[in-house]
């Protein structure tokens, strides 16, 4: 008997399993909350009405902040957030069901919007120096929809794979925490509700910490060699400095990422920061010793990391290519009337992917003619640049649903710069030059960059139903309403903020990540030089990783992140290690663990939802400069840190047997 028509015993859990986290035995299954041959309420008038409206929200304030302070927060959680809030106000019955649906409608805002303002207003950026270009809504609108559309169907063929063959074995952050503040709402008798009251306190914690710290600074959000006056001696004369982001939300990611890839993925952080960064200030040129160590990471070594990532990428799609076959091979059977008859149970319900591909045929062509009629106005023009982005956007949607799963950071402004330079390349070489290159290179990028942002954010909306027990056709069908809501609110935003405040001139938007790429799109498009050599590296390197054992794309990511927001991960996955080891009895080490997931998911939840309060506050004009000494800053930093720490390992290892 198959796994998925296991018959489970009846009763629904106030908690989850005690397997939910671990890897399963050879003869053991895993059996969600909500039990998989009943049926629940999921989709309703109350969760889907509430889904969007929240999309909407989410969508203006993510893409309205994020171009302000040049942040996308995640959605996810804040919407969860609300959604039991809600639940419990209303008293709703059965209330876990909707709530997954809630939230996995209103996450479309988050995705959406970080695949449209890493690429699209860099449209605008570029036209106050070319005025030609021209921008309009349905650019943006069709750009951010059919990616989104794309990454939805190009990821539900291996859902399987990544949610339930792989369980266990990547630690999936952000689904994990979002799942436990959804789990608040099955709170019932005193275990439950103290297992809420635990993760109620660590969001507070953790909510206020961070608000704190970013909002007035009293203590330093960054603690840095480089601002001691040793490490400033040192740094000076190596280039060598090391760094730690002091937030709660990080520690607690470092967590439940674990010691395991935390420690792989500043391997690859302390790679560029400890070997190539005082390299290069010790044997480079003279122009390259007179940058600081934060310049030479942004102009040469992160774009080693970003060759690597994009090899890491082509090696995970090697691997994968017997998952790929198989997604194929499904979708043959059934088109052949192959597949079986027998109805799965409600929990592992997927769209059939007889649709799948139907839908996908629809979507490509949509796409083809967008870029055609919309974009290049040259059919062979418009086929060349349609078949990069089948190509990419399918194969690195692994890539993008993988990162997600181990470290919770989906790299696609780095998968999505490489798209653009290799896509721009290519573009160069059959006549797609000039501004109308630069054009086509954006909005295809749009179009790449969004699909691989919902692939990643779709992977957690996906685990989560898992652990819970949705039913994932159901997810997967209003993901598409959500992202329609989300494209439109997007598109009309950017344009608003566009007339409003402009992203060029004095007084513009941050808009970080589209001033990236059309810094890199424009030389190459108007003729200029592309540093090959340095993503290249990047490639061999990914490949000699591969070679020796090493995960070659959690080691790169290292390399592409900042080091001050890996180093966080080594320490939180070090306090997962230890307060999951100090004792003999198994049961007690499980228990400790699952208790410091707890604590960390409420300090993720708190972190991302005051997150948002700081953005606005800053937005709101409230800027407070603390002239508090910088060692005496750096000091507190410390001691404040040190603080959390001790209150994440000894309130985890209070956890007790059941």
């Amino acid at each position: 008997m198959e796994k998925d028509k296991v018959i489970y015993e009846d009763g629904d859990p106030i908690e989850l399993p005690e397997n939910a986290f671990r890897e399963l035995a050879a003869d053991e299954d895993y059996r969600p909350v909500m039990h998989p041959a009943h049926d629940y309420p999921e989709v309703t008038p109350y969760s889907v009405t509430l889904g969007l409206v929240l999309a909407v929200i989410f969508s203006a304030a993510a893409a309205y902040l994020g171009l302000r302070v040049g942040q996308v927060f995640e959605a996810a959680i804040p919407i969860a957030i609300i959604a039991v809030g809600l639940s419990g106000a209303l008293k709703k019955n059965n209330p876990l069901g909707q709530n997954v649906m809630i939230q996995s409608i209103g996450a479309c805002s988050g995705v959406i919007v970080a695949g449209a303002i890493f690429t699209l207003p860099a449209l605008f950026i570029l036209q106050g120096t070319y005025p030609e270009i021209t921008v309009n809504f349905l650019e943006i609108f069709l750009s951010s929809l059919l990616g989104g559309i794309l990454g939805i169907l190009f990821f539900i063929p291996f859902r399987k794979y990544f949610v339930k063959e792989m369980h266990g074995k990547y630690p999936f952050p952000e689904a994990t925490a979002t799942t436990q503040v959804l789990m608040s709402s099955q709170a019932k008798g005193e275990a439950a509700g103290g297992q809420a009251k635990t993760l109620v306190i660590a969001a507070l914690i953790g909510g206020i910490y961070d608000y704190v710290l970013a909002t007035f600074g009293v203590w330093a959000e960054n603690i840095s060699t480089a601002l001691t006056s040793w490490g400033s001696s040192l740094m000076e004369k190596t280039k060598l400095i090391v760094s730690c982001n002091t937030g709660a939300a990080l520690l607690g990611l470092g967590y439940i990422v674990g010691l395991k890839y935390a420690f792989v993925i500043f391997a690859g952080s302390a790679f560029v920061w400890w070997v190539i960064i005082p390299l290069l200030g010790t044997y480079g040129s003279a122009e390259l010793m007179a940058l600081t160590p934060d310049a030479m990471f942004s102009e040469y070594a992160r774009l080693i990391g970003i060759g690597g990532i994009a090899m890491a990428g082509v090696i995970g799609i090697i691997k994968s290519r017997g998952i790929i076959a198989q997604a194929a091979g499904l979708a043959v059977r059934e088109f052949g009337g192959g597949a079986s008859k027998e109805k799965p149970v409600r929990w592992q319900l997927d769209i059939s992917m007889k649709h799948i591909v139907f839908f996908i045929a629809i979507a490509l062509v949509v796409v083809l003619v967008f870029f055609w009629l919309g974009v290049l106005h040259n059919f062979w023009q418009a086929l060349v640049a349609w078949v990069v982005v089948t190509v990419i956007a399918f194969l690195f949607t692994t890539v993008a649903a993988n990162a997600i799963a181990i470290v919770g950071t989906n790299p696609v402004s780095g998968m999505t710069l490489m798209t653009l330079i290799v896509a721009s390349a290519i573009f160069v070489g059959v006549g797609i030059s000039g501004t109308s290159g630069m054009v086509a290179s954006m909005v295809i990028g749009g179009v790449v960059c969004t699909a691989l942002s919902m692939a990643g954010g779709f992977v957690t909306d996906l685990k989560i139903g898992y652990w819970l027990g949705s039913t994932p056709r159901k997810q997967e069908t209003w993901k598409f309403v959500g992202t329609f809501v989300s494209a439109a609110t997007v598109g009309g935003v950017v344009l608003l903020l566009n007339n409003v405040y402009g992203f060029t001139g004095p007084n513009a938007l941050v808009a970080p990540q589209a001033n990236a790429m059309a810094k890199v799109i424009e030389p190459i498009m108007m003729g200029g030089d592309t540093p090959w050599i340095l993503y290249m590296t990047g490639a061999i390197l990914a490949l000699l990783l591969n070679w020796l054992g090493v995960p070659a794309l959690a080691f790169c990511l290292g390399m592409f992140i900042p080091m001050s927001l890996n180093t966080p991960l080594l320490v939180g996955g070090a306090i997962s290690w230890f307060v999951s080891t100090r004792s003999r009895n198994k049961e007690l080490n499980d228990a400790r663990r699952d208790r410091g997931t707890l604590i960390s998911s409420g300090l993720i939840a708190g972190g991302a939802l005051f997150g948002v309060f700081a953005a606005l506050t800053r937005f709101a004009g409230f800027e407070y400069t603390s002239d508090m000494p910088v060692a005496l800053n750096q000091g507190l930093g410390v001691i404040v840190y040190l603080l959390l720490i001790l209150y994440l390992g000894w309130d985890s290892m209070r956890g007790k047997k059941a």
